[in-house]
C-alpha cells in the first residue's frame, strides 16, 4: 500500500519489523508531520546555501559546474543508499546529503544556464541567474499547489495513481541509464535528449512525473506519522522529499534551458 518511486521512501522502510517498531499512543519518540516539516525546512536551507555557494564558484569558473553536478549526484546516491538500508543513520547523514544535493543543484544551474546561452565565453555572466530564479519560482509554485491539492484531497493518491507514477519514474530511469551506457560506447540517442520538439516534450514529461512524485512523498510521510514510526524516520522522510524537490527543480531548469536555446 505504501508504493513510492523515491529511492529513500520505499515500502521496505515502512514495513512492519522489529527494526521499525511502532510507538504506543502517548509516546513522544515517534514520527510526526511537524517534525518532518521542520527537518525538511532545515535540509532545504542547507541545500540552498550550498547551491548558492557552488553557483558563485562555478559561474566564475564554468569548468567546475560538471564536477560539482556529478560529484553531488554520486555522493547523494551513496548516502541515500545507506539511509535506505539503515534508516537510523538518517539524522546523521541528512546534512551531508543536503549539502551534496546543493552542490548538484548549483552545478546543474550553471550547466543549464550555459546551455541556454549556447556555452559562449562569458555567457553565464551576461545571462545572470534569471533562468535559475524562474526555475525556483516554478518549483515553489508547483510544490505549493500540489501540497494544497493533496491536503484538500483534490488529488487522491490511489493505488492506480501510485502505480502509474512509479512505472513512469522507473521508465525514465531506465531510458536515462541506457542512454548513458550507449553514449559511453559512442552511440548517441537522438531526439529525446535534444532541444527539438520531441526533446522538449520529453523534458516536459519528466517535469510532470517529478511533480507527481511529490504527491507520493506527501502521502508516504503522512502515513508514516499515522503509523507512529520512530523519530529518526522524520529525517528519512525529509531526505526523500528534498531529493524529489531538487529533481523537480533541475527538471524545470532543464526544460527552460531547452526552450531558451531555441530562441
Amino acid at each position: 500500500m505504501l508504493r513510492t518511486s523515491n529511492p529513500v521512501l520505499n515500502e521496505r522502510v515502512f514495513a512492519p519489523s522489529t527494526a521499525y517498531e511502532r510507538f504506543a499512543e502517548g509516546s513522544s519518540s515517534h514520527m510526526t508531520l511537524n517534525g518532518a516539516v521542520t527537518a525538511t525546512a532545515i535540509l532545504l536551507g542547507l541545500c540552498a546555501a550550498a547551491g548558492v555557494g557552488v553557483w558563485g564558484l562555478a559561474a566564475a569558473n564554468p569548468g567546475l559546474a560538471l564536477p560539482a553536478l556529478l560529484g553531488g549526484l554520486l555522493l547523494t546516491c551513496v548516502l541515500t543508499l545507506v539511509c535506505t538500508f539503515k534508516p537510523t543513520a538518517s539524522p546523521y547523514l541528512a546534512v551531508p546529503i543536503a549539502l551534496a544535493q546543493g552542490a548538484f543543484a548549483g552545478g546543474a544551474s550553471v550547466f543549464w544556464s550555459n546551455y541556454a546561452a549556447g556555452f559562449k565565453s562569458g555567457a553565464i555572466a551576461s545571462l545572470g541567474p534569471g533562468l535559475v530564479i524562474q526555475a525556483l519560482l516554478l518549483t515553489v509554485g508547483i510544490a505549493g499547489a500540489l501540497l494544497f491539492a493533496y491536503a484538500t484531497r483534490i488529488i487522491k493518491p490511489t493505488e492506480n495513481f501510485k502505480l502509474g507514477v512509479f512505472a513512469a519514474t522507473v521508465g525514465i530511469g531506465i531510458v536515462a541509464i541506457l542512454s548513458l551506457v550507449l553514449n559511453l560506447v559512442g552511440v548517441q540517442v537522438p531526439y529525446i535528449w535534444g532541444n527539438g520538439p520531441l526533446g522538449i516534450a520529453f523534458a516536459g514529461f519528466i517535469v510532470v512525473i517529478a511533480a507527481l512524485n511529490l504527491v507520493l512523498d506527501f502521502d508516504f510521510i503522512e502515513q508514516g506519522a499515522e503509523q507512529r514510526l520512530p523519530k529518526h524516520m522524520e529525517w528519512l522522510g525529509a531526505i526523500g522529499l528534498l531529493i524529489t524537490l531538487v529533481w523537480l527543480y533541475v527538471s524545470i531548469l532543464r526544460l527552460l534551458a531547452k526552450l531558451q536555446s531555441r530562441d
